[in-house]
């Protein structure tokens, strides 16, 4: 009688993994995150307008979404790797034409294309496709908080860094550093190489239909798309304030270092938010956390318009504000994950950026509109409010599976 074939081994935590995937996160979003600091100094040096700045971030937001699902799709059947290199390359070499291209036409093909696509091939979609099918299905929710923490850790270091290289040495010495510390990052993409077995794993799943029958089971699914909207609304949030907060901070008569602290803090409380969802995503619904996060989004903008216009009051919203702020990639992350397994998340999950970024396009065009027409943001912010509220109810139908210890059970 033949013995029946060993089981393989179960997955386990990759702790080398999970800390270079936050490390790249940490230089692709603390780059993307402190794009606001730029625009009144791109003003000031070169006569372009501030809508015409703001158009070309709204580009880059869009940018940095569309190319998420391609790249993620890349990542998924080639490997991390090659588009890692690529994309670190990339965003180099969009910050350093930026200060020589400086009419509209030549920053929206910097920072809005050269620059955001090389974000974007360093950011969620990939690192969390990267490391989800090495990875125990109930910790991957924990995971995707720790490679997100990177991305916040590189907005509260790189935040102050560039206001002070931009305060002493000017706008383009400060890209031109960033694009420095870009390239000597590049060695970090090594360990999340593609390795023997990475297929057989993921497929040991029992996920792996194909991308296109995965795609076309994700496009049928209405959870698929409550994940969407919310994730639209959170975007165009995120890239309004991350583009205008220090606008919003010197039309209230205060200095840019006020407006570099507040973001700074947003990353920093950031950190504890993508770690506390995280964790907290392994014992509770995610699509919970993401109703009671987009809720407080809205409560927090109700309190911050009535409250005085003072560095304290900024500082005060910015904590609170980053405890969410890109907290919702986890839960996000880990219900794409539940819904369709870790095959292709890299795809999956950067289809519901590329939402995430059509709502980022808005976010920072309509708050160089707003200034522009009416002198102040009022009417962006009251925008923002009725979109966290709806972009809460939305999560709620999501029907969510629950984590066995054989796997995914049905959902409820």
């Amino acid at each position: 009688m033949s013995a029946l074939p060993a089981a393989p081994p179960a997955p386990r935590m990759h702790w080398g993994l999970l800390v270079a995937a936050s490390a790249i996160l940490m230089v692709t979003m603390g780059v993307r995150q402190t794009s606001g600091l730029y625009l009144d100094p791109i003003h000031r040096s070169t006569g372009v307008s501030i809508v015409e700045i703001s158009f070309a971030l709204a580009i880059g937001q869009f940018v940095w979404g569309a190319v998420q699902p391609v790249f993620g799709a890349v990542a998924d059947q080639r490997g991390a790797l090659p588009v890692l290199l690529f994309g670190g390359v990339l965003l180099a070499v969009g910050l350093l034409l930026a200060p020589y291209l400086t009419s509209p036409l030549g920053l929206s093909a910097s920072l809005g294309l050269l620059m955001a696509a090389g974000a974007g091939a360093g950011s969620f979609s990939v690192l969390i496709g990267a490391t989800a099918h090495r990875l125990p299905a109930e910790k991957r929710s924990f995971a995707a908080g720790l490679i997100n923490a990177g991305g916040s850790l590189g907005q509260f270091v790189f935040a102050p860094l560039v206001q002070w290289i931009i305060s002493s040495a000017g706008w383009a010495r400060a890209m031109s550093t960033m694009a420095a510390i870009t390239l000597l990052s590049l060695p970090l993409a090594w360990p999340l190489r593609r390795q023997a077995g990475d297929h057989a794993a993921a497929a040991q799943a029992g996920d792996d239909g194909g991308l296109r029958a995965q795609l076309r089971a994700a496009l049928r699914d209405r959870s698929y798309w409550c994940l969407h909207l919310g994730f639209f609304t959170c975007g165009l949030h995120i890239a309004f304030l991350v583009t205008h907060l220090p606008g919003e901070i010197a039309l209230c008569n205060l200095s840019p270092t006020v407006a570099s602290t507040s973001i700074a803090l947003i990353g920093l409380f950031n950190i504890a938010g993508s770690l506390i969802v995280g964790a907290l995503g392994q014992r509770y619904r995610m699509k919970y956390l993401l109703f009671w996060m987009y809720a407080s989004r809205a409560l927090m903008i109700g309190v911050y318009l009535v409250a005085p216009p003072t560095p304290l009051t900024f500082y005060v919203f910015s904590a609170a504000l980053g405890f969410t702020w890109l907290a919702t990639v986890p839960p996000t992350a880990g219900l794409v994950g539940k819904l369709f397994g870790p095959r292709y998340l890299g795809t999956l999950f950067g289809l519901t950026l590329l939402s995430h970024q059509l709502g980022g396009f808005f976010g920072a065009w309509l708050g160089g509109v707003a200034l522009a027409q009416s002198g102040n943001y009022l009417w962006m912010w009251y925008a923002d409010i009725a979109l966290a509220a709806i972009a809460a109810l939305v999560n709620l139908p999501i029907r969510e599976a629950r984590y066995s210890c054989h796997g995914v059970a049905a959902r409820g």
